[in-house]
């Protein structure tokens, strides 16, 4: 239920399949859908949004496929009749749920469909706003307006040297909204996969509770907030604090401000970064020449965790007060132009890290982001280096205030053989041909540099990570806490351990099949099991959720991750046991054999049939929809047809998925019950729409 941006023909065949039993399965039920809107929805799920998951739809994800990708994407004809896309959304949720492909940690069914309920009345209007169009869509509307046929390519073509050559109206006001929108960035076209988070361990909130509250940035900033009170302190006219008051707070909060001589608060810098820290916290406000504690915060500072959670993401708007520039007498550094989208990404680059991220690794990675976003021009390397070098001081800056909150911890150490540069001499031809210079010179790979001096570096940089301690730079969980909870603010994944002990057996080993790494996995399912008390039911919970599951590729992905989850020992037993199970028997032959727990002489003639069969089934919805299907069993070659014959003489038990076989093999040339030499036409799958989708 997620794959890569790259996976595009895994992808495909998923959504094709998807789609078909969708269709298939509303009419039993006699619902609403249309087959070419479900695929634009799972595809908006796919293309448009940071974590792909194609099972979770939260309010925010129903709103902008109905109110941005539907009307941006999909191109209604002049005279075409609407498809229903709020009633096929709403069957597209039912019908997740009901095949148990809901991810558990997203909204109940109810609470999606409610989603669904508020937002379709604005659709309408949405679909015919010409701003929210796509470009494409808005070139095919125009020419189809104007009498062109636009399913005729030769026809549209035209049109467009004719708008080429400025001889086709269209709405110049309409066009220039599409354009800005584009260039800001403000379309669901641009939005970037975003990197999967390995899950996380993470105490309760109540021993976070109890670390924040030792925190002596929470007890200054509580002191700052309390010293202001209700009836607030005069500031300056440029709200600044006068000095009488400034050195009475050095001293109250322990700032370490040197006073003496001092004439001005604003020559005092911690205690001014503390003083803009608790304005960007919302703990404290300037109103009419006064210094107030706001009081909708007093319930925020009684609260330790949510103080420290309010403070941390105050950080990422301290940029003035933290890099920059004193006087006209100094410039910022690169690090100031790029601030908060560095720190994010240093943050989640330290997030869910197994092992602490060596100082150089951090830094060059950075050095990297910087390259990227600006235009280094041919100035010397001394040049370079010297702005690099106030960057890394800004960025040490940044990582002492993180430091000094309790979000990171730093040490020394040696770094962990993963973070050494990997050695890519032997992969020659292989190396992307366009590999920037910088980009295989932080990589470390040999000869991919040709300058001899950034081979130099990447030596360099060698020799500091394996020579020596370096320092070490690690998340604490208040830090761990703190960055996931922005993560899933963002529509990250950012999976918890813990967090599917109340999930129902489908939804948890469909989570761990997609999202977890073998270890949280294991972790995870040793949670869930003692959360139910008695092991014996709870596994009979999880093998039936393998024997319910309508899809024969899950399922044996969730039997494999529940082998590989459970004890040493227990999965071998658990599937030596499902071999005699009459439903799961197929699925478990396929486990053993694979673990090389069986072979092929150990297995009866009907074992070989059922994995014969299986087999079989899991290709054909591998193959994706009816149309992939068909050439997926051609592909088998003359074979297919005895193998065919043999799968459906077996005892399967999945007696539907046989005749579904039967019946493909029918209409393919040279398998069971075919003719041969009788090419099939092509054909769209059954209740997709004929209505074509431009980009």
């Amino acid at each position: 239920m997620r794959f890569e941006p790259e996976a595009e023909e895994e992808f495909e065949a998923a959504c094709g399949l998807l789609v078909d039993r969708l269709v298939r399965w509303a009419g039993e039920q006699t619902l609403p859908v249309d087959g070419f809107t479900a695929e634009t929805a799972l595809d908006y799920r796919h293309r448009a949004t940071a974590d792909g998951r194609l099972g979770l739809w939260e309010s925010r994800h129903v709103e902008e496929l109905l109110l941005s990708w539907l009307p941006q994407q999909v191109t209604e004809l002049p005279g075409e009749e609407r498809a229903d896309a709020s009633g096929t959304l709403r069957t597209l949720l039912r019908y997740l749920h009901a095949t148990q492909l809901a991810d558990p940690r997203g909204p109940a069914l109810e609470d999606s469909l409610a989603a669904v309920d508020a937002t379709a009345g604005r659709y309408p209007a949405a679909m015919a706003d010409r701003t929210r169009w796509g470009m494409a869509k808005f070139w095919a509307m125009t020419a189809a307006e104007q009498g062109v046929d636009v399913l005729d390519g030769a026809a549209l073509q035209r049109f467009a040297e004719r708008a080429q050559r400025g001889e086709a109206v269209y709405d110049e006001q309409v066009l220039d909204a599409i354009m800005e929108r584009r260039l800001t960035g403000n379309t669901l076209s641009g939005v970037a996969r975003a990197e999967p988070q390995l899950p996380v361990v993470l105490p309760p909130d109540g021993e976070l509770r109890r670390r924040a509250e030792t925190s002596a940035i929470l007890a200054q900033l509580r002191g700052l907030a309390e010293w202001a009170g209700r009836d607030g302190r005069a500031v300056t006219a440029a709200g600044r604090l006068r000095m009488a008051d400034a050195r009475e707070l050095v001293d109250v909060l322990d700032t370490g401000d040197k006073v003496d001589g001092v004439r001005s608060s604003a020559d005092l810098p911690q205690l001014g970064l503390l003083l803009e820290w608790a304005k960007k916290a919302r703990l404290v406000r300037v109103v009419k020449g006064r210094l107030y504690a706001v009081a909708k915060a007093r319930p925020v500072l009684s609260d330790p965790l949510q103080l420290w959670l309010r403070a941390f993401d105050a950080c990422f708007e301290l940029r003035q007060a933290l890099i920059g520039a004193r006087s006209g007498w100094h410039v910022e550094s690169m690090l100031f132009d790029v601030y908060e989208d560095i720190l994010e990404d240093v943050l989640n680059t330290l997030y869910s890290l197994p092992y602490p991220m060596p100082w150089p690794r951090l830094r060059d990675s950075v050095h990297l982001a910087y390259r990227a976003r600006f235009r280094l021009d041919g100035g010397s390397d001394l040049r370079h280096r010297m702005w690099f070098e106030h960057a890394d001081r800004d960025l040490r800056t940044v990582l002492d205030l993180l430091d000094d909150l309790g979000a990171i911890e730093r040490g020394r150490g040696m770094a962990d053989p993963v973070f050494l540069d990997v050695d890519l001499s032997d992969t020659g031809p292989e190396l992307p041909a366009d590999m920037p210079p910088e980009l295989a010179e932080l990589l470390g790979v040999a000869g991919a540099a040709t300058d001899p001096a950034a081979r130099e570096r990447a030596d360099a940089r060698r020799e500091e990570l394996t020579t020596g301690p370096v320092e070490l730079i690690h998340l604490t969980e208040l830090g761990t806490r703190a960055v996931r909870r922005r993560l899933m603010a963002a529509g990250r994944d950012a999976p918890l351990v813990g967090e599917l002990a109340q999930a129902p057996a489908a939804g948890l080993l469909g989570v761990l099949a997609d999202d977890y790494d073998p270890d949280s996995a294991r972790t995870e399912l040793a949670g869930w099991i003692t959360a139910r008390g008695v092991r014996e039911a709870a596994l009979r919970q999880l093998t039936d959720a393998v024997r319910t599951m309508a899809f024969r590729t899950r399922a044996q992905a969730m039997l494999d991750v529940l082998l590989a989850a459970l004890p040493d020992g227990e999965g071998e037993r658990l599937l030596r046991t499902l071999r005699r199970d009459t439903q799961l028997a197929p699925l478990a032959l396929n486990a053993l054999a694979q673990r090389e727990l069986l072979s092929p002489g150990d297995m009866t003639d009907a074992e070989h049939l059922l994995v014969l069969a299986e087999n079989l089934l899991q290709l054909v919805e591998l193959a994706g929809g009816s149309g992939s299907a068909e050439e997926a069993l051609r592909a088998q070659g003359p074979q297919a047809r005895d193998a065919v014959a043999a799968a459906l003489d077996s005892a399967h038990p999945e007696r539907a998925g046989l005749d579904e076989l039967r019946q493909l093999a029918a209409r393919v040339p040279g398998t069971h019950g075919a003719r041969p030499g009788i090419a099939r036409k092509a054909r769209r799958p059954s209740g997709k729409s004929v209505r074509k989708r431009r980009r």
